[in-house]
């Protein structure tokens, strides 16, 4: 015990720098954070400041051991805490406690439309985090869907920047109620997987700011986020994890954002802009399982050994440093050694219901002829489940979010469940897509191995259809490459490994074809008419083929809404050109250059304006209800409506307030989304809806005068279901 005493003793006085008279300002948690980082910023060295910059592992950068000051231990997100890794590889750890709740992917919470269910998805996801004590969340992801081929629109919360904006800002409070920080990312105009790491977005000021900032500006300014993950690509020829114009300038600077700038995993690229442009935390650099690199490759990184060099030969300045030094330490003593502690809870089944709730929540109907939904099977039926989407699992796999889980539902095993002792659920492969069964060692345990050929693999799905009651075709895209998958884009709209022509096979068995599409972004159905109903459904997590079935069934209401808009054909959209997409290159710069010429027109801005044609539109979504909307009143500022549940069932719509600009010097998208309310309404109840619409609302950023202008005149106030169901329509002026 003597000895213990002693020992204690040493190490107070250590951290204490030798005085013994009172706790060190930075230990007492009751102090003000402010008051804190100061205190521990003058008690680090410059070597120990610089310490804290850099990773240490693939996950860590390294604390304060004599102080006291612990790691900071990160963990990919955004829809579940990835499995351990090794400590300087991708690959998992093999440890047994770490299969965790995986979310539905964000493109199904944006689909909900739901702030509540954001905040708790946060929430939720952040007690796991903290379980498993890790302090930063490396999610959630915010890029516009600007082409449908991107490979991560998965990961992101669709087309519209408010959409985007109003969804992630309760998710990032939810995750930082639990001491850990929710890391926004990725920090700017990241479209695209294609050639991520070599090519220049080039982005004009007005386009920058109404369309690609927004979300990222919510959730620091609104949502309070303490982190920051900046992106791959390069902004205006510049790399955006040391991008003066986007770090120092809007995020620091007009935003006054607080908290730290991490790259992404690699992104930093240059010594000397690393240790002037922005950049705090540095992850990735040479850490490809040491393989390759030097022995002591952390010190190699740019803000390490090559940033002690430049901040003792002048090239660097102190105050830089101690900048980016007391943002870590902020991060610090937000997460770790907050004022209170966070425990957490992981696995539990609170975290399991959640994730059912929310991919229940975010499914979308698009489709219901002749109410041929939901399920309604006699006793004794038979029901034909056709696709490998019905029984591959999703959480492994995709990039980054791939996770490792306790279990994962299928959408077939849901259906045999929910009509065991009442109908025969029978399942037939219809098309080979993805037989892969693992992702960095993380693996599925299926077989998924084909022997047959495409067309007996139609010809048994037709056979068996013979006697059934309804047949459902499962199918849409997965994680593999050239999917939803980071790293790689996809190559088509339309779905891949010929699943259009087991539709059209099935289409000729039966009048009941349900057809559901699992992806995590637009997928062109030019078989639209050969299906009675038609399902829009996400990669859904631990609890997916139960969240689907309650839809199917009518357990569930659907209530989901299109957070992007499903157009008839690629070549319909924005992006015309090479120079927009993928790049090109042009002589005399390293990079290739991208030009977003489409400028603000992305998305439902481009078809609503342009009068194009569309699949379905961004805020589509039917209920197996009926919804009326009536008594719009427009008094100054002020729009209310009234929603009345006209059907039988309860359920929930989504009212969408839409604003049509005044004229004005700049063309100007026909209409944009600036508000929107989900209600639940029991049948024939009714509720008022109430917006006020602010000078924000009615404005354009002027890059001229860099400047938000509402330009005086007559605005439309449209009132509707869909960018496409405008239902009611009225007028303010400014």
């Amino acid at each position: 015990m003597r000895k213990i005493l002693i020992c204690a003793a040493i190490a107070f006085a250590a951290v204490s720098c030798g005085t013994r008279q009172s706790v060190p300002v930075y230990l007492d948690r009751t102090k003000p954070i402010e008051e804190r980082v100061a205190d521990a910023l003058s008690r680090l060295s410059t070597e120990e400041k610089v310490a804290l910059l850099h990773a240490q592992s693939k996950f860590s950068s390294a604390g304060v051991p004599r102080l006291g000051i612990p790691e900071v231990w990160c963990t990919d997100g955004p829809h579940g805490i990835r499995p351990e890794v090794l400590w300087d590889d991708w690959d998992q750890a093999g440890w047994t406690n770490d299969s965790c709740t995986a979310f539905p992917a964000l493109s199904c919470l944006a689909a909900t439309w739901d702030r509540d269910l954001s905040l708790l998805y946060g929430r939720y996801i952040g007690e796991e985090a903290r379980y498993r004590k890790k302090d930063v969340l490396l999610g959630p992801g915010v890029n516009i869907c600007r082409t449908p081929l991107n490979g991560r629109n998965f990961e992101y919360m669709g087309e519209d920047p408010f959409l985007a904006g109003e969804m992630v800002v309760p998710y990032v409070r939810g995750v930082q109620e639990n001491g850990v920080a929710a890391c926004v990312k990725h920090y700017a105009v990241n479209n695209q997987e294609v050639r991520r790491t070599g090519t220049s977005s080039n982005v004009d000021d007005r386009t920058l700011y109404e369309i690609y900032l927004p979300a990222f500006k919510a959730a620091v300014t609104k949502g309070g986020a303490w982190a920051i993950m900046g992106s791959y690509n390069l902004y205006n020829n510049q790399f955006n994890c040391h991008n003066h114009r986007l770090l120092d300038e809007i995020l620091k600077g007009e935003w006054g954002f607080d908290g730290v700038v991490i790259s992404d995993w690699g992104g930093a690229r240059d010594d000397d802009e690393a240790a002037a442009n922005g950049l705090d935390m540095e992850y990735g650099t040479w850490t490809n399982g040491l393989s390759g690199a030097p022995s002591d490759s952390y010190n190699s990184y740019h803000l390490a050994r090559p940033y002690l060099e430049r901040l003792r030969d002048g090239r660097a300045d102190m105050a830089t440093l101690d900048d980016k030094a007391s943002r870590v330490l902020r991060l610090i003593f937000r997460t770790n050694m907050a004022s209170e502690p966070h425990y957490g809870r992981f696995t539990c089944p609170e975290h399991y219901q959640a994730a059912r709730d929310i991919a229940a929540a975010g499914t979308v109907l698009l489709k219901n002829e002749g109410g041929v939904l939901p399920l309604d099977v006699p006793q004794g039926g038979k029901i034909l489940v056709v696709g490998e989407n019905a029984v591959k699992k999703m959480v492994v796999g995709g990039g980054s979010s791939n996770l490792k889980t306790r279990y994962e539902i299928n959408p077939l095993e849901a259906l045999q469940e929910a009509f065991a002792g009442k109908a025969e659920v029978v399942w037939e492969r219809g098309y080979v897509g993805d037989i892969g069964r693992s992702y960095n060692r993380v693996d599925t345990g299926q077989d998924l191995s084909e022997s047959r050929d495409a067309q007996t693999l139609i010809a048994d799905a037709v056979a068996a259809a013979e006697g059934a009651d309804y047949i459902i075709f499962i199918g849409g895209l997965n994680k593999s490459n050239n999917q939803d998958s980071e790293g790689t884009d996809r190559i088509q709209l339309d779905m891949p490994y010929g699943q259009q022509a087991v539709i059209e096979a099935l289409a000729q068995c039966t009048d009941k074809l349900v057809v559901v599409n699992i992806s995590g972004s637009p997928v062109a159905m030019p078989w639209e008419a050969c299906a009675q109903a038609i399902v829009q459904g996400w990669y859904g997590g631990t609890e997916s083929g139960h969240a689907l079935v309650d839809v199917l069934t009518g357990a569930v209401n659907p209530s989901g809404k299109l957070p992007f808009t499903i157009p008839l054909r690629l070549e319909d959209g924005p992006l015309k050109t090479e120079r927009q997409y993928p790049g090109v290159q042009e002589d005399g710069k390293p990079y290739y250059q991208e030009y977003y010429d489409e400028g603000v027109f992305v998305g439902y801005r481009w078809y609503d304006t342009k009068e194009i044609p569309v699949q379905f539109a961004f805020g589509h979504g039917l209920s197996y209800t009926t919804f009326s909307l009536s008594d719009l009143k427009v008094s100054g500022r002020k729009v209310s409506v009234r929603v009345q549940n006209t059907g039988s069932r309860e359920g929930a719509e989504v009212v969408q307030l839409y604003i049509a600009p005044a004229s004005c010097e700049v063309e100007r998208p026909a209409k944009e989304l600036k508000g929107f309310e989900k209600v639940t309404l029991k049948p024939g109840e009714s509720k008022v809806v109430r917006f006020t619409v602010s000078d924000d609302d009615l404005s354009y950023f002027d890059a001229p005068s860099h400047k938000w202008v509402a330009a005086p005149g007559e605005y439309g106030v449209l009132i509707g279901t869909a960018s496409d169901n405008i239902v009611l329509q009225g007028t303010l002026r400014k």
